[in-house]
């Protein structure tokens, strides 16, 4: 009770005040008088509202409020009430009850901080507002375009998605309604998701034309809900003829003039200064602003005078996912304290501050503004970062006087821009306390041209305060990795699988279907399986040859190359196979750590599909278990390294969208014949006997699924456990006999990869090159169908439609079992001269169900 009776007051404290800007030049005037625009409407229309021109295709002119606190610095008590007025007149149109069941919608970035004080004033209402910067693992619960706007996809996330789908009032908030297709675009979408039977739209003003009056009402008749407006005024905007165009005019000119001040300024001194520099900093002082003009500082002041403001765990920043009552009570709690460090940093001189906050980061910067306001007994202005991008004129008869622009800081997802905030400049403020988010605290912030920098040009102190962004917590659905002898044939300490277990599903198709359905386009490699090869008696006495012959080669790759990961990469890594070829290898890799190391290093296998990306399930387990600074990936071979590629791609994506940093994408692989990666045992291309069959020697365990119908935005990718061919499994006879010639190769791979450290290792992308040029030689144009090295050529063979192998000129019998598959499925076998590889197998290029004959096999074009 007694939060809740705090919080009361807050909303007391925060009644409408008349603003002691009412008294001055109409600063919508001077666009008037230039454009004949007119603003036509009551008697408080003008005192809400100035005018500007923009710098957008779409509009000329841009409604200044005086009392949102994003264009014009503002008094926070004057901002706060405003919007607590209106949510109590929303709260008094629906009545207690309905009142109280009542969802309170934002629009971004404007409206943010209103939307929040209307829920505030309307008393115990949850609130979300639209955002425009996706978080990965949050579903998406509506979106909207808005038209008119330079940044237009609007996107709804409530982390709880029951926030939407109540049927009591849903009362979406904007500062302006002016032709009303925003909140019909909302109301259009989030009705045919959570129908209701009450809508409330809440502006500051109502501007639309009487030709617009009309559409909410019919709109509402369509959907069968009523729809009320509560407006703090109201009125038309009145438009001349051509004023798009004239605008724009009036725009180029200016800014053309202002450069060419600027220029001239640089050259022979100062000029005067109408109007106001447009790039970079506009540091016109506020001709007639309320405190002293002062001269700018020659140098920005080096400190960001950082505060800790103490922001409670699990308060979020605003309502980008969802603010409860509980989470308001939280903050009123904690808002005196805050305010009160906010005060203890501010200059002892200080007399008039200004509380900067960041585009959508409105609400949290203007209670604590209000608090500072309340408290301190320094005049306080409050007003917002903004991706709006309008023409600065230094008269007081026009609503944007001064402009700082600055590079975006918060990585966006729609890519760097030009940022601004207006009015500051110039304002006589004796400091100015930036309130960024987390996601926003970036080196742009803080580098020469950032805005912490264009602001100390401009006021004796910065200080910056950074509230922590709120990322809802990812429900941990995700099991734990699957292990043997459940899934797979190997031991449990062996390899943990993060993979989910398909196999009661039938996922296998004929060689030539699956071909076909890829190669034309109608299917992804990853939805099916192709029906495992089952190897001839001739063929598995190869195998045991091949393997007999190259164990202690192969034993020597492997203490290559984890004695490298030891070396360069970390003491205790954490093995990650890329399922399935990676995970004999990863296997062999911690078997090597623990013989020569002692060590007992952890290891999976996860999933990575070419096009698709790697399992971003997967990497959030790991990073919630490990420190994805240990992960080291690994994978059998490279052959023209598009799954290095895949990879590096697929983390910088998931770094982007998931926040979470440290994966290193290079991989680690027992050979590198393409010259892809710096981690390696071997860049020969050689025979890796376990290349030379399928699931039979990677654990019984089929290539990895990747399907909608089979797995979810929560789950793992799939893959099939083979129980049934258990009687030919040779997976842990495979292991075993590399890790039996340990002992003798011990000292050679320790001595190799010490010379390997001191080496330049860095990629040349060789095998690239060859594939391009092999793929334009024999006229396939994609290099996708050219598989080069032992591996890649025996994969063609065992489940795609080759058309041909090419072979290097005197290779021996490492490919043996390659000329016994080609001879068993008809394929022609060309030896080259020069091949950087010792095999390079081809996909038929041109592949239809025709391409191969009745028995099945390939056909030459």
């Amino acid at each position: 009770m007694e939060k809740a009776e705090k919080a009361e007051r807050a909303v007391n404290e925060g009644e409408h005040q008349v603003s002691d800007e009412a008294d001055r030049v109409w600063s919508g005037s001077w666009v008037a008088e230039r454009l004949g625009v007119e603003l036509v409407g009551d008697d408080r229309l003008t005192g809400l509202l100035g005018l500007a021109l923009r710098r957008n295709p779409k509009r000329a002119h841009l409604l200044v409020s005086n009392v949102l606190g994003k264009h014009v610095p503002q008094s926070p008590s004057v901002v706060y009430g405003h919007g607590v007025e209106l949510g109590r007149r929303v709260r008094e149109l629906l009545g207690a009850e309905e009142a109280g069941r009542a969802v309170v919608l934002g629009y971004a970035e404007t409206a943010t901080g209103l939307g929040h004080c209307v829920a505030d004033g309307l008393g115990l209402a949850p609130y979300l507002h639209s955002t425009r910067r996706p978080v990965a693992g949050v579903a998406t619960a509506g979106g909207f375009e808005e038209a008119h706007s330079h940044a237009t996809s609007h996107l709804l996330l409530p982390e709880d998605p029951a926030l939407l789908g109540g049927d009591g009032p849903l009362v979406l908030v904007d500062d302006e309604f002016s032709t009303g297709n925003t909140v019909l675009n909302t109301v259009r979408d989030l009705h045919a998701r959570y129908p209701r039977r009450r809508y409330v739209v809440v502006a500051l003003v109502d501007m639309r034309s009487a030709a617009d009056a009309g559409r909410l009402e019919a709109f509402a008749r369509e959907i069968g809900a009523r729809v009320d407006l509560v407006a703090a005024a109201s009125g038309t905007v009145r438009l001349p003829e051509g004023v798009l165009e004239k605008g724009q005019e009036l725009v180029a000119r200016y800014e053309s003039e202002s450069a060419s001040e600027s220029a001239a300024a640089d050259s022979s001194g100062p000029v005067a200064r109408f109007p106001a520099p447009l790039e970079g900093i506009a540091d016109t002082p506020l001709s007639g602003a309320r405190g002293t003009a002062r001269t700018a500082p020659t140098t920005p002041h080096p400190d960001d005078g950082r505060i800790d403001l103490h922001w409670p765990a699990g308060l979020p920043d605003g309502g980008r996912h969802g603010f409860t009552p509980a989470h308001r009570e939280l903050l009123e709690e904690a808002l005196p304290a805050m305010a009160r460090r906010l005060a203890d940093a501010l200059p002892h001189n200080a007399r008039r501050v200004h509380i900067l906050g960041f585009e959508e980061l409105m609400y949290a910067p203007l209670r604590l503004a209000h608090e500072l306001e309340r408290s301190a007994g320094v005049e306080v202005r409050y007003s917002t970062t903004t991706r709006s991008p309008v023409l600065a004129v230094d008269d007081p008869g026009y609503a944007i006087r001064t402009r700082l622009a600055f590079p975006a800081h918060d990585d966006p997802a729609d890519g760097p821009g030009e940022r601004y905030t207006y009015n500051v400049a110039g304002a006589g403020f004796d400091a100015v306390v930036v309130v960024v988010d987390s996601a926003g605290d970036t080196p742009a912030l803080h580098a020469p041209d950032g805005l912490l920098a264009r602001l100390a040009a401009h006021t004796p102190r910065v200080l910056l305060a950074v509230i922590p962004s709120y990322a809802p917590e990812r429900p941990s659905m995700l099991p734990e990795p699957l292990r043997g002898p459940a899934f797979s044939s190997y031991a449990p300490e062996e390899v943990g699988w993060l993979l989910q277990d398909l196999s009661d599903v039938t996922l296998e198709a004929p060689t030539e279907e699956r071909e076909e359905a890829i190669q034309s386009g109608g299917a992804h490699y990853a939805e099916s399986l192709p029906v495992e090869y089952q190897p001839s008696e001739q063929y598995q006495e190869l195998f045991h040859a091949a393997l007999e012959d190259s164990a202690a080669r192969i034993a020597q790759a492997v203490g290559v190359v984890t004695e490298t990961v030891l070396a360069e990469r970390s003491p205790r890594p954490v093995l990650v196979s890329l399922a399935r070829a990676g995970t004999p290898v990863g296997i062999l890799m911690r078997r090597w750590a623990q013989h020569r190391h002692g060590l007992d290093l952890p290891h999976y296998a996860v999933s990575i599909v070419r096009g698709r990306g790697i399992d971003a399930n997967a990497l959030r387990w790991l990073a919630r278990h490990h420190d994805p600074r240990d992960v080291v990936f690994v994978d059998g071979w490279t052959g023209k390294g598009a799954i290095t590629r895949e990879l590096a791609q697929a983390l910088k994506e998931f770094e982007k969208s998931d926040g979470i940093s440290g994966f290193d994408p290079e991989i680690a692989v027992l050979a590198d014949p393409g010259s892809c990666v710096r981690t390696y045992g071997t860049r020969e291309d050689f025979l890796i006997p376990s290349a030379c069959l399928n699931s039979t020697v990677s654990g019984l365990i089929s290539r990895t699924v990747l399907r909608a119908d089979l797995v979810g935005p929560d789950d793992f990718h799939g893959a099939k456990f083979y129980r049934e061919l258990a009687g030919t499994d040779v997976s842990v006879a495979f292991v075993d006999a590399v890790c039996a010639r340990f002992p003798e190769v011990a000292d050679a791979a320790c001595a190799q990869a010490k010379e390997l450290l001191a080496t330049d290792r860095s990629p040349t992308w060789e095998g690239w090159a060859a594939v391009e040029r092999i793929s334009e030689e024999y006229a396939i144009h994609d290099v996708n169908l050219v598989k080069p090295g032992v591996g890649e050529t025996t994969r063609v063979m065992l489940r795609r439609v080759p058309w041909k192998v090419l072979a290097r000129a005197g290779a021996g019998s490492d490919l043996d079992h390659v000329r016994l598959l080609a001879e068993q499925r008809g394929v022609p076998v060309e030896e080259v001269d020069g091949l950087p590889y010792t095999c390079v197998g081809l996909i038929h290029p041109k592949y239809t169900r025709g391409a191969t004959g009745a028995d099945g096999k390939a056909v030459s074009v």
